[in-house]
């Protein structure tokens, strides 16, 4: 199919990351699938290779580029090899955002540099127990100590992503009561350090999918905070979180997108090589059929992902764009990986062939990011609904 949204800088970007993955993924990704994790120095070997500096700036050891485009090329990679690179993308997807947003020359002088590098990883503590969706009955609270050097923080948070190995969580918690007329009031955003006393790392959860990436729950008990790293002004928190789910909607869109794409490639090949009554399967009419079916829903999908990447790089993505794409992409990916597995036949029941892991990966994207139910208030609010 064609398109517009790539260049020549991209393609060759796209070329340094196929051969990165063949190198350094592909040979040792079962292990990484077994092990539940990808090894911390892995994400070094990212940041030697520029991954994570592309949208920092110069000053602070980056390349200056101000586009998703590259992160766009990494999902189509990964997806196409059937392999991940662990809980490294919110690191960039939403970790980098909210420091360009939010953060000071002197914050961004102390944490962009090993940003860059991987030297120190970010993850987003959003998410409690009790809570899901609904962001603003969080109870994590931040109490700013009576010489108001530092904030106290308690509470708990699930469900976060890259929360083993990362170094330093923006944690959301309630610096103020919600107000009567605003539930949303009283929310403040804090860059803190997991070395820090009081910190702990609980179980490392379980996923039906997602198996390299490390998702875990966090608990806070009496954690010191400096003022210093307080991320942007008191009890503004939630409308942060608002600006950057835009980006983290079209993230899981273009991710879904590439997930389907793969799906159909790794279908394509099976389906060629496989025998069944003395024929390849590719040549029974209804192989071709599904395969073409597929392939459809794949391009309107891409063409619903480029647009929104390009209104992102353009900053004009709106919460009602990005959240029909993300209904849209990953509703045509459960639908496309579903009867991709099906041409495999039991051999897409298995976790050896990228197509059964394909499958357990998918699902997490109509529930994370906002559920498919979430993404269609947020469209028929826009409607005037």
């Amino acid at each position: 199919m064609r398109r517009t949204v790539f260049n020549e800088d991209h393609e060759a970007f796209r070329e340094t990351i196929r051969a990165f993955i063949a190198a350094e993924v592909v040979p040792v990704y079962d292990e990484w699938f077994a092990a539940g994790e990808v090894p911390r120095d892995f994400y070094l070997k990212l940041g030697e290779l520029g991954v994570f500096g592309i949208e920092v700036d110069e000053e602070y050891g980056g390349a200056g580029i101000d586009s998703h485009k590259y992160e766009a090329v990494i999902y189509e990679e990964t997806s196409r090899a059937g392999v991940s690179f662990g809980g490294s993308g919110v690191h960039t997807l939403l970790g980098l955002p909210y420091i360009k947003m939010l953060a000071t020359d002197e914050q961004k002088k102390r944490w962009l540099p090993k940003f860059a590098t991987g030297e120190e990883m970010w993850a987003l503590a959003m998410t409690e127990p009790g809570t899901g969706s609904d962001v603003a009955g969080m109870k994590t609270t931040a109490k700013l100590s009576e010489d108001g050097t530092h904030y106290v923080l308690n509470g708990a948070k699930t469900f976060i992503t890259g929360g083993v190995h990362a170094d330093r969580v923006i944690v959301c918690a309630r610096t103020a009561a919600p107000r009567e007329d605003d539930r949303r009031f009283g929310i403040s955003l804090f860059a803190v350090d997991t070395t820090s006393e009081g910190y702990s790392v609980g179980r490392k959860l379980d996923k039906l999918g997602l198996k390299t990436s490390d998702t875990a729950e966090l608990a806070f008990v009496d954690v010191k905070v400096p003022v210093e790293d307080l991320m942007g002004e008191e009890n503004k928190g939630f409308g942060y979180l608002g600006t950057n789910l835009a980006s983290e909607r079209w993230g899981i869109a273009f991710g879904a997108y590439a997930q389907a794409a793969a799906a159909v490639r790794f279908a394509k090949e099976y389906v060629q090589e496989r025998t069944v009554f003395g024929k390849t399967v590719a040549s029974f009419q209804n192989t071709k059929f599904e395969l073409a079916a597929c392939q459809a829903e794949v391009d309107a999908a891409q063409a619903v992902a480029d647009r929104a990447l390009e209104a992102l790089d353009a900053g004009e993505l709106t919460a009602a764009e990005a959240a029909s794409a993300k209904l849209f992409c990953t509703e045509v990916a459960h639908r496309v990986i579903d009867r991709c597995l099906q041409l495999h036949g039991g051999y897409g029941f298995m976790n050896e062939y990228p197509i059964a892991r394909l499958y357990a990966d998918n699902r997490v994207n109509r529930i994370y990011g906002g559920t498919s139910e979430v993404m269609k208030s947020i469209i028929a609010k826009s409607m005037g609904l």
